[in-house]
């Protein structure tokens, strides 16, 4: 049996998935990079195995083995059940939305380590997403499409930049369900339904230190 991942992407459930606050025991047991970028392909890419992983990461598919069971054991991932075979498991990632509030470990002095791994690797992964995208080869539809924005001249308080953030996730939420529940990404009536791919959406916004401050 091939252990190859399926060609097609997986298509956008019905459903908005539900929403998880991440704890001290999950934090740590994702804290990793390796297990962070396991997870992050099969969210993604959808289901695969040992092997597959393995060979698209550049690792050993007993190192890879051993990280999936760990991320099974915290509720990440879920084996495929009906696929696969003793020797040759095939996994997928939990269909859920995670939140992390630093605020919930900032007393914990034995989930700072696993913080600041996670923080790391999260910004490490976006970064590596956004380079990846402007070395590839794009047509000119999808170019004009993407966008890398930035507006340096904003003053807000804390409440108006929570707010703002609020906002800002609003829409992406409205579209992403509105491309899950039959909107104009997967209407096969509309012209350019044929045209859809997957699209990922990175929000960054947080306050700095005015120069007398630094």
């Amino acid at each position: 049996m091939s252990d190859a991942p399926e060609p097609n992407r997986p298509q956008p459930p019905s459903a908005t998935p539900p929403v998880r606050r991440m704890d001290a025991r999950s934090l740590r047991g994702l804290a990793h990079p390796l297990r962070m970028r396991i997870l992050d392909l099969l969210a993604l890419d959808g289901p695969d195995t040992a092997t597959g992983l393995g060979r698209r990461l550049g690792e050993n598919t007993g190192t890879v083995s051993w990280h999936l069971r760990h991320l099974a054991d915290h509720g990440f991932i879920e084996e495929e059940t009906g696929r696969g075979t003793r020797r040759e498991r095939w996994w997928r990632a939990v269909r859920v939305a995670r939140r992390l509030d630093t605020n919930d470990f900032r007393d914990d002095p034995d989930s700072q380590g696993a913080l600041s791994v996670y923080l790391h690797e999260t910004v490490h992964r976006d970064f590596g997403q956004v380079t990846t995208y402007l070395a590839e080869e794009w047509g000119a539809e999808w170019r004009d499409a993407g966008t890398l924005s930035r507006w340096p001249d904003l003053r807000l308080t804390p409440s108006q930049l929570a707010a703002l953030n609020a906002e800002l996730e609003a829409v992406v939420v409205r579209h992403r369900e509105a491309a899950a529940g039959g909107g104009a990404a997967r209407d096969e009536a509309a012209p350019d339904a044929g045209e859809a791919r997957p699209v990922i959406v990175q929000l960054q916004s947080f306050p700095r230190k005015e120069r007398d401050e630094r």
